[in-house]
């Protein structure tokens, strides 16, 4: 049972973890706002830039609609579009981050952007939570021979354990051991502090053999990732920002720059006590009650307030355009989209392969998932 992963010849665990500053998308497209963060950042603690590789035509299909998020509700998919952002961007902003001495983490969201990100020479790559089930992107970045970081929001044991299969990053695959870590997330946004079932790690660790971290999205710059580290985290993932108005899409759940230092010093601090002297602080701190609130029971299940979301902000086939009834169905007339909140689920990225060639029984409009009844 791997409780470190390595990257490039440094290895982390629970008494070194890496603590992942995410650019996500509030930089814009502008790579001086992008350089202006990652340097911030640095001076915070970071180990790790993190940012993301949008091209909207692969994560969302245009008829989604608007989506809910931190700042409110808006057409997700035309921000995407607007937040689009050429190789070079990518390329420069890496050289920098590196410059500073820090690792960079990039998240592709399909097959274009992934290519375009191996180009770049990554040394570690990151897939979100609702890519877990993309079973196509997942082969991929298999592929690659890399150090992967596998977000498990909004997800069951099965999903994660189908994920896994596919990156060969169980116990004994002695090419991959020490190569993957698996994050526990809560895919809200905020996300309720005693939603996190933070022992959790210690069971997905126990099931999978593999190390174990952190994906935040509470707005407390302390007390989950604290106690994410005395439950064996190696690693943990903040949203980073210069300013809580900063425009950026998570930019309301992210951390400026005074209190994602505060969180770096609260996670170095339990990394150093350890899970006794931890979880005592902290209980003292903040009462019995709330901390075994936020450790929760260990059980894998997706958390109350993102049960809604469970394959739909996953991955599904949908329609690419209008299918009329007794069409033969070809390549480029589905994608493997988002489903958000207005459209249909479709079925499993895994049946992608056995679609092409089908006739459709009835009318499928844009944009709707392609169920097994509609072929």
């Amino acid at each position: 049972m791997n409780e470190t992963f390595s990257v490039d010849g440094r290895v982390f665990g629970p008494r070194g973890l890496m603590v992942i500053a995410e650019l996500g998308t509030s930089h814009n497209g502008g790579l001086d706002k992008a350089k202006e963060m990652a340097a911030a950042a640095a001076e915070a603690g970071a180990d790790c830039i993190k940012t993301q590789m949008v091209f909207a035509a692969e994560i969302l299909h245009p008829n989604t609609g608007d989506v809910p998020l931190p700042g409110g509700s808006i057409r997700l998919y035309d921000r995407f579009k607007a937040l689009e952002a050429p190789p070079e961007f990518y390329r420069d902003l890496k050289e920098y981050v590196e410059s500073l001495g820090m690792l960079f983490l990039c998240t592709p969201f399909g097959l274009k952007s992934a290519g375009i990100l191996r180009e770049l020479g990554p040394k570690m790559v990151k897939i979100a939570s609702p890519e877990l089930n993309f079973t196509a992107l997942l082969r991929e970045i298999a592929g690659w021979g890399l150090p992967v970081l596998l977000s498990s929001g909004v997800s069951t044991l099965a999903d994660i354990d189908e994920a896994l299969a596919i990156t060969k990053t169980r116990e004994g695959d002695g090419q991959n051991d020490g190569k993957i870590c698996l994050l526990h997330c809560v895919t809200s946004y905020p996300a309720p502090e005693t939603e996190f079932n933070l022992r959790v790690l210690r069971s997905l660790r126990a099931v999978f053999g593999v190390s174990v971290g952190l994906s935040d999205h509470s707005l407390d710059p302390e007390l989950v990732p604290a106690l994410a580290v005395s439950q064996g985290a190696a690693l943990v993932e903040k949203h980073f920002c210069l300013s809580e108005s900063g425009g950026g899409l998570d930019d309301p759940i992210a951390l400026p720059p005074p209190l994602f230092a505060r969180m770096v010093r609260a996670i170095r601090e339990a990394a150093a006590a350890g899970p006794e002297e931890t979880l005592a602080k902290y209980i003292r701190e903040r009462g019995e009650a709330r901390v075994a609130a936020v450790l929760g029971t260990g059980v894998k299940e997706p958390a109350p307030s993102e049960r809604a979301n469970y394959r739909r902000t996953n991955r599904s086939i949908h329609a690419a355009r209008d299918i009329q009834r007794g069409e033969t169905i070809g390549p480029g007339d589905f994608a493997v989209l988002r489903t958000e909140k207005i459209l249909r689920p479709g079925l499993e990225p895994r049946w992608e392969p056995f679609i092409a060639g089908r006739t459709a029984r009835d009318f499928i409009p844009a944009g709707e998932g392609i169920r097994f009844e509609d072929i």
